[in-house]
């Protein structure tokens, strides 16, 4: 798992090389020359340069892209069949976002990873995903294909998402959404996207819906799915 602030995963006093190596020894490499070997090879295959030298820098003496590179080959020490990274470029600039973004591409083609991508950014959704789930108050509302969801967006937020997003030459205000989510851990008797839905009617507040397949592959928890 890649975290979306690499520091909460990195610890400041230990160097680079011993946390990218602990990961590897939890594995189960023990041999010292096998580790450090294994560490450069993990560093130089998320493109951190002279990863030789590297492996001495402690976390503060490198940049946010770096760091959270470091954090990648952490992930990819086992390696994994899932790599979930949870809004790993938010705290990076747009180019080192853009560099990460091809960097992880590239990773799941090479090591034929699942990769999970949790962000709010529908660009770098478009960008990424082969497949989207959209969640709100904790629970999947819709899932399709990404050019599906772009193009035919059922449920009502989804809609309301894809609306409030800036567009180049659009001149009209933004599309906000009305009130407040429900509270973590409130109990809802319909949709819990009905108080602030201008669909919802009796039915949405009182019975929550069920998965309704709106075309092959595209499924969405809406009784108004369109």
């Amino acid at each position: 798992m890649v975290l979306q602030d690499p520091m909460t995963s990195l610890n400041p006093v230990f160097t680079v090389g011993w946390q990218v190596g602990e990961a590897v020894r939890l594995v189960g490499h023990t041999d010292r020359g096998t580790i450090a070997h294994r560490v450069v090879d993990l560093l130089k295959q998320v493109r951190i340069t002279a990863p030789e030298s590297r492996v001495r820098n402690h976390p503060h003496q490198m940049s946010g892209g770096m760091r959270q590179r470091v954090v990648g080959s952490i992930a990819l020490a086992g390696p994994p069949e899932i790599l979930i990274a949870d809004e790993p470029t938010t705290s990076l600039d747009a180019t080192i976002q853009a560099q990460y973004i091809q960097l992880l591409r590239e990773i799941q083609s090479q090591l034929g990873l699942a990769v999970i991508f949790i962000t709010h950014d529908f660009g770098i959704v478009a960008e990424i995903c082969d497949r989207v789930a959209v969640m709100y108050a904790g629970r999947i509302v819709e899932m399709a294909d990404v050019f599906r969801l772009f193009d035919h967006p059922a449920h009502p937020y989804t809609r309301a998402l894809l609306e409030s997003v800036p567009r180049l030459g659009r001149n009209d205000r933004l599309i906000s959404i009305p009130g407040q989510p429900p509270m973590p851990g409130e109990e809802l008797l319909g949709c819990a996207f009905a108080a602030r839905c201008p669909l919802a009617d009796e039915r949405c507040r009182g019975r929550a819906p069920a998965y309704l397949a709106v075309a092959a592959g595209h499924q969405a928890a809406c009784w108004k799915a369109q």
